[in-house]
């Protein structure tokens, strides 16, 4: 397969030092690499897998999105920027581009963004997509070149403890719990076909749960 994974999901934020303090001191996520000039700045976090990032674009003018729950319908624009998608070489990015080519869709690039390089198309739905073929690793992080350096990435890429309050109240077992989505069915169909099964390390609570369904 061609597509070897997600390579970065990118959003749009107005404020990217609450940002950082959110993903990297709040989630955890390394600050791995970022650039900014002109008022403009574009800054990636890690993800555990060691692979795919979350990127983040702040300019002049952007604005936070506007709240909508995961599933719910709407007709509003919302601040998704782009989808990419990891390819394994520069052959590869080539003859995917020559691919989308071929059925008729619209490639730009390659774009050099310095760490690699990249191709941009749009899916049948309008979406933004993006491949990205990387050719130079992070050895010392965060990788940043801003003209208008922020102290807060100065801090370092890795989680700054103090920022946030500790947990007071764990959540107990006899509280963890899920209210019934509308996948049940789902789950229930897909174990008569046999074609999905639950993991090893079920909690033994949910593995009596489920056998009673």
């Amino acid at each position: 397969m061609l597509l070897k994974g997600i390579n970065h999901l990118a959003f749009i934020t107005q404020d990217m030092e609450k940002t950082v303090r959110y993903y990297r001191d709040l989630l955890q996520m390394e600050l791995v690499a970022g650039i900014g000039h002109g008022g403009y700045r574009h800054y990636f976090f890690l993800l555990g897998d060691g692979t795919t990032q979350i990127a983040f674009f702040e300019y002049d003018g952007a604005s936070t999105m506007e709240r909508k729950f995961p599933g719910d319908r709407t007709d509003k624009p919302l601040g998704f920027d782009h989808v990419s998608f990891t390819v394994a070489s520069r052959d590869e990015l080539f003859a995917l581009k020559d691919r989308l080519e071929a059925a008729g869709f619209d490639v730009h690039g390659a774009v050099d963004h310095g760490l690699f390089w990249s191709i941009y198309f749009y899916d049948p739905n309008n979406i933004p997509l993006e491949a990205t073929w990387g050719f130079m690793d992070v050895i010392e992080a965060p990788a940043i070149v801003d003209d208008e350096p922020m102290d807060i990435a100065a801090e370092g890429s890795k989680p700054q403890p103090g920022h946030w309050p500790a947990v007071i109240r764990s959540t107990p077992v006899s509280e963890m719990t899920a209210t019934s989505g509308n996948a049940k069915p789902l789950r229930q169909g897909l174990l008569s076909q046999g074609k999905v099964r639950f993991i090893d390390d079920l909690p033994d609570d949910m593995r009596k749960l489920y056998g009673e369904e």
